[in-house]
């Protein structure tokens, strides 16, 4: 049987009356008279299992204060159309007692969260189900709740898994979370099985609405986990002389490990020949066994194809830097300005305006020195090697002045 609002499981002898899954009907528990579904038939084994599993340790995230969330019940009767219509006024009128209650909290400044209300059938108990993160002195609270709606007051403490399978919601899948409806018990989820069965670590696509790891992690973790009993642990990397591999996840319909290989893609190899496959990369040979090879996406610059431009001319990136395009610098030369043109920010000259210009001699100028060199530039010639090979001593800008002639310089006597 199953009851309340946090899923009680309960257990209850037929004797002599039949159910059917799915039968309503009306109970007796530890917290009073209520209704409950049928479920099922159970073995005694199964029932033994139940209670050890919850009536001792209570599972996870059971009410704290509260009764166990697996008991024996007392059967009263058939749920009548008298017991299920006073069951959908509780219902509606909880939804409103929840607003009240709500709004009583403000007053006490509690860091505490209201979640949810429930009557029992014989409306002698009002519960409030709530969350927080620390214990609560909620005494104060209570006293007011009584006050206002004049009946027993119990407050049960959750946790954030449980407050999903009280509200209820639709889980990321497009289904009703498991919690609200079918699971009884939840099971403690890690991030391991996240990277053993290959999924990415992304929380806002493994955390269901409670904002915990999502409970269907662990309904396939068996056939992942027998699967790498024999296998080394994801992202693990295998140190070969010839090269490197990482183990990068596993394929449970094909029963295949992948291994990622720079430089080589990735690799596929079959879960029974994964350590001749090991044993043969760690003595430096090429492995020849059952792999398929799975292609290696392509850099960014490998996906760039370029087409023949029409007009002969390759087209330019305004984002790209003159320098990277052939050709720039000749288009630079023909518009070369002054530094104020180019780059549309006045520069900072050296030494202020009183710096002294360098000299400039005309070509004019320079022709004719060529043409008439002076008696002491014969000389100096004379000293030139004759290879032809031009001096590498650089010639000053500025224009030395000649030095008289001397009775011996140049003489030819």
């Amino acid at each position: 049987m199953i009851f309340g609002k946090p899923r009680y499981l309960g257990l209850l002898e037929n004797g002599e009356v039949t159910f059917s899954p799915g039968n309503r009907v009306v109970v007796e528990s530890a917290r009073g008279e209520e209704t409950a579904v049928a479920a099922g038939p159970i073995t005694h084994e199964q029932a033994e299992s139940y209670r050890v599993d919850l009536a001792s340790t209570g599972g996870e995230g059971v009410p704290r204060g509260g009764e166990p969330s697996f008991q024996d019940l007392n059967f009263i009767r058939f749920a009548t159309e008298e017991d299920l219509e006073a069951r959908k006024a509780q219902e509606e009128e909880e939804e409103q007692i929840l607003l009240k209650g709500r709004e009583l909290l403000k007053s006490h400044d509690l860091e505490m969260k209201l979640v949810d209300v429930e009557f029992i059938l014989d409306r002698k108990k009002l519960f409030f189900y709530f969350t927080a993160e620390q214990r609560v002195d909620f005494r104060a609270y209570v006293r007011d709740l009584a006050r206002e709606f004049k009946t027993r007051i119990e407050l049960r403490q959750i946790g954030v898994r449980d407050e999903s399978k009280v509200v209820k919601g639709m889980a990321p899948c497009g289904m009703p979370c498991c919690c609200s409806y079918w699971l009884n018990r939840f099971a403690p989820i890690c991030i391991r099985m996240v990277k053993e069965q290959n999924l990415a670590l992304n929380p806002t696509k493994i955390s269901g609405i409670c904002g915990r790891l999502m409970c269907c992690m662990g309904f396939e973790h068996e056939n992942y986990r027998e699967l790498w009993k024999d296998l080394p642990g994801p992202g693990t990397k295998i140190k070969a002389p010839a090269a490197n591999y990482i183990v990068s996840g596993v394929d449970i319909a094909r029963k295949t490990v992948r291994l990622f290989c720079p430089g080589a893609g990735e690799i596929v190899v079959p879960v029974s020949e994964f350590q001749d496959f090991r044993e043969t990369v760690m003595r430096g040979e090429t492995w020849t066994g059952q792999t398929v090879a799975v292609s290696q996406p392509v850099s960014g610059s490998d996906e760039i194809t370029e087409f023949p431009d029409p007009g002969g001319r390759r087209g330019e990136d305004p984002e790209c830097s003159r320098e990277e395009i052939p050709g720039a610098k000749q288009e630079d030369k023909k518009n070369q300005g002054t530094p104020r043109e180019k780059t549309g920010n006045p520069q900072r000259r050296r030494g202020g305006p009183n710096r002294k210009k360098p000299v400039q001699v005309s070509e004019k100028k320079k022709a004719e020195d060529k043409k008439t060199p002076g008696p002491g530039d014969t000389a100096a010639g004379a000293d030139k090697p004759a290879s032809g090979k031009p001096d590498s001593r650089k010639r000053s800008r500025r224009r030395r002045p000649r030095k008289p002639n001397s009775p011996t310089s140049g003489s030819n006597t």
